[in-house]
Parts: C-alpha cells; sequence; structure tokens
C-alpha cells in the first residue's frame, strides 16, 4: 500500500563496495570494486529505482515497490526467453539495501539504437502511420486504426537520444549504417522474435504486448538481452478482453499519471516546461495496483 509517508525520489543511494557510475530516470548504475578499491571493468550492478518518469520528467514521487516488479518480471521473463537470447545478469546476490530490486550483470558494449518491436498499432508508430501511411520507413496497408493488429511483428528501431530530448524513428538502413549489416539483421530478427514469444505467452494470461523496446549489447560477436524486458515500462500491456481497435486501449502502465497529469486536476501545463507537480496518493496506489497485477497475471506469482 501507498501511504502519506511516501518519501520523495532520493539520489542514487550509497553502496559498500560499488562505485555508482551513472543514473538515468529509473536505473542507477554501480561498478563493483576489486581488492585494490578500483572498479572493475567486467561487471556492473543494475538497480531498479521506485522512480518514475512521464512526458520526459522524473516525477518528484516515487512508486513503492516499482522496482522490485519490475527486476522480478524482468528476471522470470530472461527464464522464457532463455533459448531465443542469452542475458545479461550474472548474479541476484546484492547488498541488501537494493536486494529484489538489483541484478549483478556483464558489462557489454550496447547497440546505439532503441530496439522496437509493434505487433499493434498505436503511439508514435500509429502518428506516422496516419502521416504517411508508413513506420519507420516500413508501407502498411490502409485502413489501419488505434489498436489494429499488425500480420506480423514489426522491427521499428528509433535513434537513442540524449537525456530531455526525443528518439526519432530509424529506417533500417539507418540501422545498418550504425551497427553494420550482420548486427542490423540479428537485432532485427530478435527483437521481433522476443515481442512474439511474449504475446505467445501473455495472450495465454489474458494479456497482449502491443509494442516493445529491448535493449541489446555486444559480447564477443554476440548479441547478448540486457537491463529489462517485456515489463510494463519497456513495453505496451493490454487486457485482452478489453481490446477494441479504434481508439486507445486501457493498459498496465502509467495510464493513471499520464492521465492525471493532462487532467485539470493537476493544474499542470504539459506546453509550459515546467516539471509535474507530486502525484496524489490515489493515482500512486492506482498505477502500484497495476504493476502489481501485470506480474501476477503473467508469472502467475504473488507479489
Amino acid at each position: 500500500m501507498v501511504d502519506a509517508s511516501t518519501p520523495t525520489p532520493d539520489a542514487a543511494p550509497v553502496l559498500d563496495g560499488y562505485a555508482h557510475v551513472y543514473s538515468g530516470k529509473v536505473r542507477d548504475l554501480y561498478a563493483p570494486l576489486d581488492d585494490a578499491g578500483a572498479p572493475r571493468e567486467d561487471l556492473l550492478l543494475l538497480v531498479a529505482s521506485d522512480r518514475i518518469s512521464a512526458f520526459d520528467f522524473v516525477l518528484d514521487t516515487p512508486v513503492p515497490g516499482k522496482g522490485e516488479v519490475l527486476t522480478r518480471m524482468s528476471l522470470w521473463w530472461f527464464e522464457q526467453l532463455a533459448d531465443l537470447v542469452p542475458n545479461h545478469v550474472v548474479s541476484t546476490d546484492v547488498p541488501d539495501a537494493v536486494r529484489g530490486r538489483a541484478v549483478l550483470v556483464r558489462r557489454l558494449e550496447m547497440l546505439p539504437v532503441e530496439c522496437v518491436a509493434r505487433a499493434y498499432l498505436t503511439g508514435g508508430g500509429l502518428r506516422e502511420y496516419r502521416a504517411d501511411g508508413t513506420v519507420s520507413g516500413l508501407t502498411l496497408p490502409e485502413g489501419l486504426t488505434d489498436g489494429s493488429r499488425l500480420s506480423e511483428p514489426l522491427f521499428t528501431p528509433s535513434t537513442k537520444a540524449p537525456s530531455g530530448q526525443h528518439d526519432e524513428p530509424m529506417s533500417f538502413a539507418e540501422v545498418e549504417a550504425a551497427v553494420g549489416p550482420d548486427l542490423a539483421a540479428r537485432a532485427r530478427d530478435l527483437t521481433t522474435r522476443i515481442l512474439a514469444r511474449g504475446n505467445e505467452i501473455a495472450g495465454e494470461r489474458g494479456i497482449l504486448i502491443a509494442d516493445t523496446k529491448v535493449e541489446f549489447g555486444v559480447d564477443d560477436g554476440a548479441l547478448v538481452l540486457a537491463d529489462e524486458v517485456l515489463t510494463p515500462d519497456s513495453s505496451r500491456f493490454w487486457p485482452a478482453d478489453q481490446w477494441e481497435p479504434g481508439h486507445p486501449q486501457p493498459s498496465f502502465d502509467k495510464e493513471f499519471v499520464r492521465e492525471w497529469l493532462l487532467s485539470p486536476a493537476s493544474g499542470w501545463d504539459k506546453a509550459s516546461g515546467e516539471a509535474p507537480p507530486p502525484l496524489p496518493l490515489d493515482v500512486l496506489e492506482r498505477t502500484r495496483a497495476k504493476y502489481v497485477e501485470a506480474y501476477e497475471r503473467l508469472t502467475g506469482r504473488r507479489f
């Protein structure tokens, strides 16, 4: 449960035996220290915080337990995908201060591309389709609408924009130019297969995965699945029994956060450039409940 004592997000915690390397919107990275006290170059500690972002802002109010939900869900999915692609997880034996929401992982050379696959048309893909009938340079059939199922998962990559800027769609030719034809083809194949496998499994549990973003690193020439996978933060999850093309679908992610921020109740103007206000407790509670429900429905495990 969320209560009135919920703190605002703090800086990345200090962890004995680890050097803080980087903090993103949601995750904190640390390097284990070797016997001489120097950061190791082969391993990283990946910590999922309870921070939540919306409209390119990290909000002042965290969602308690969110980091643990996402970590558990990714670990579960890594198991389901193990025959498709290796992953970066080394160990879940981590410091007590971050136990349950952190994993020790291999340090990889990350692909400079956001690997996105779409099984349904919505979001940025829908906007591009409405403008010119394509998504990432791929021509789609006429007559599609918000929530339309695509004939097969499509690879629709984008740039990795610096913090505070928006990712931009990339054509496959641009991906080939960035990473080479071989890696581009393997990334495309794995991204679409991950989404297809995800929908095979999630569909049996009443969830549709509309689209997803995955991260790959390279280790000795092989692609390795990294970061998180098939979570409500990296994917759009829809309840299958409420799927109805033609309008935005209900979801298992930050729907309540976005709706409240855009409502008159928040008093916030998205176009103002100012940071959003703290979230009220009912919005926090409903958001947390959606993350937990997605985890429990997918895995069959209690959180």
